[in-house]
């Protein structure tokens, strides 16, 4: 009988972690350990079971989410991140997949999709939903036969590259326009001609499709 996946909930909402605990149960995956936030997860991590994935949520007082994951991914870089939030802005979703989330899911999703996305992100490290661009593996996967692929996506020209680079960060277009020298009509250019040539449909989608490919290094 395979081990079960342990899971590690870290939300500063004492009512709603406890029936996430749960429910998670109800599902046959244990909750080993419990935290208010991630000063909190990580003063238990040193006593306890190391979890296979965190729930982690964003907003939390003493160490947010983004800090949690940073300093898991320095030092428990075995351990799955999926991001439990009420936030569904692009800023926030970019922010935790570029501090080593896998996956991205709001509090309000149903159950049925939390268990999809606990099980993806253990076998194969990402989870993606319409947040994080429903069409990304698909283009990564299956290149358009009528372009120069590398890597197994079509081939990318210089600037095409660093505008990728750019927009992994927290900078707005403008920001990136101002970088890039070109002007924001040249940006939004840029953006629709990616958009177009991988298939994919938001900021968000580009971000992944970078970190994936190993366009910048997180």
């Amino acid at each position: 009988m395979s081990k079960p996946i342990v899971v590690g909930l870290v939300d500063d909402h004492v009512l709603l972690r406890k029936g996430l605990a749960s429910l998670l149960m109800e599902n046959g995956y244990p909750t080993v350990i419990q935290a208010d936030n991630g000063k909190h997860f990580i003063e238990k991590l040193s006593a306890g079971e190391v979890p296979d994935i965190v729930l982690l949520d964003i907003n939390m007082p003493v160490m947010d989410g983004y800090a949690t994951a940073t300093w898991l991914k320095e030092n428990h870089p075995e351990m799955k991140i999926l991001a439990l939030s009420m936030y569904d802005d692009e800023h926030s979703i970019i922010r935790m997949l570029r501090h080593g989330a896998g996956g991205y899911i709001l509090k309000d999703c149903e159950p049925a999709e939390l268990k999809t996305a606990i099980e993806a992100i253990i076998q194969k490290g990402y989870y993606h939903n319409e947040l994080v661009s429903s069409k990304l593996i698909h283009t990564m996967q299956n290149a358009n036969g009528n372009s120069t692929a590398r890597n197994g996506y079509p081939e990318l020209n210089t600037k095409e590259v660093r505008f990728l680079q750019l927009i992994c960060s927290e900078m707005t277009y403008k920001e990136i326009s101002a970088v890039m020298k070109l002007s924001p009509r040249t940006i939004d250019g840029y953006r629709d001609a990616l958009f177009e040539k991988l298939g994919i449909k938001s900021r968000v989608g580009l971000v992944l499709f970078a970190i994936k490919n190993h366009l910048i290094n997180v």
